[in-house]
């Protein structure tokens, strides 16, 4: 009897192998330290500009900065204007923003069928998310500006900022509503409960930190975009402090600008101008805090 033949051994070459690996390895090492590399530039760089910030605001930050008005002698020029005006610009951006963020967020993920409609929706979000602030501004300059005819005030500041500011809550509160587990859904329709009821009650609540993240992180950057107040003519002269969304005001990042331009020609500009950006930073700085303890406050695991 024939007996059968046996298969031939497939043999690995293990030099081969090992050559491979160490290829990977040493590519992987050399990323890794490029990428050290990069971020240490990154920190050493914005080293030097804290410092040199600090430096130039050292005994120019105290309490008659924060709260004298604004004056063609440095010595005696503060900020109270500017101050005012950011708080006055924040107080109709946040609501504004909230309302009109958070509703296309639900009717975007709750009740838009999928379709041709719902795509081109999103794509035009996403791509406003990325197109230049000074684009805004000149929206801003014609709609709220000239057509509106509201002028270089605080709510055409606003209405701007929050045109600027609104793709981000609508993309933040949307993956916060979408990271709402089903079984939650399920639940509440279980119990008899509407399509609302259980948006109101299940949905939103649970999607809390995401979405007040998302709110946050828009007025840190509201707060210290200056290319839209300056297309829209805000001016940091002598003018006096808003007292209402009608007022003609100014702010930080429109202080801070214009201050910077006046120290070729006065030296003590620049030195104001870094401690207001010492008061931005430290807005910007208690924002975002503020923006990662609501997240560990409302954060809840399912």
């Amino acid at each position: 009897m024939k007996q059968p033949e046996m298969k031939q051994e497939e043999y690995i070459d293990l030099d081969l192998v090992n050559r491979k690996m160490n290829k990977r390895l040493m590519l992987n090492k050399a990323v890794k330290y490029l990428f050290l590399v990069s971020t240490f530039i990154g920190l050493v760089v914005l080293a030097i500009l804290l410092y040199r910030v600090a430096m130039d605001s050292a005994g120019w930050i105290d309490w008659q900065f924060l709260t004298d008005r604004l004056s063609s002698n440095p010595e005696i020029a503060g900020i109270r204007g500017a101050i005012t005006g950011t708080l006055w610009l924040m107080l109709i951006v946040g609501p504004v923003t909230m309302i009109l963020g958070i509703s296309t967020a639900i009717y975007l993920e709750e009740y838009a069928k999928r379709g041709r409609l719902h795509s081109f929706i999103q794509t035009n979000i996403a791509n406003l998310a990325g197109v230049p602030s000074i684009v805004f501004g000149i929206l801003g300059l014609t709609v709220f500006v000239r057509m509106f005819g509201f002028g270089a005030s605080v709510i055409a500041g606003a209405l701007t900022m929050s045109l600027l500011v609104l793709p981000i809550v609508v993309v933040s509160a949307q993956e916060a509503i979408r990271s709402v587990p089903g079984f939650l859904r399920e639940a509440s329709y279980g119990m008899g409960a509407t399509k609302w009821q259980t948006i109101k009650n299940v949905v939103l609540p649970a999607s809390i930190p995401g979405i007040a993240t998302g709110v946050i992180l828009a007025l840190s950057r509201a707060i210290g975009e200056t290319a839209p107040l300056v297309v829209l003519g805000i001016p940091a002269l002598l003018i006096p402090v808003p007292s209402g969304p009608m007022d003609n005001f100014t702010a930080l990042p429109m202080q801070i600008y214009y201050w910077t331009i006046d120290a070729v020609l006065v030296h003590e500009y620049a030195n104001l101008a870094a401690a207001t950006i010492v008061v931005l930073l430290l807005v910007l700085f208690i924002l975002n805090s503020l923006a990662i303890l609501i997240r560990a406050k409302f954060q809840k695991r399912y």
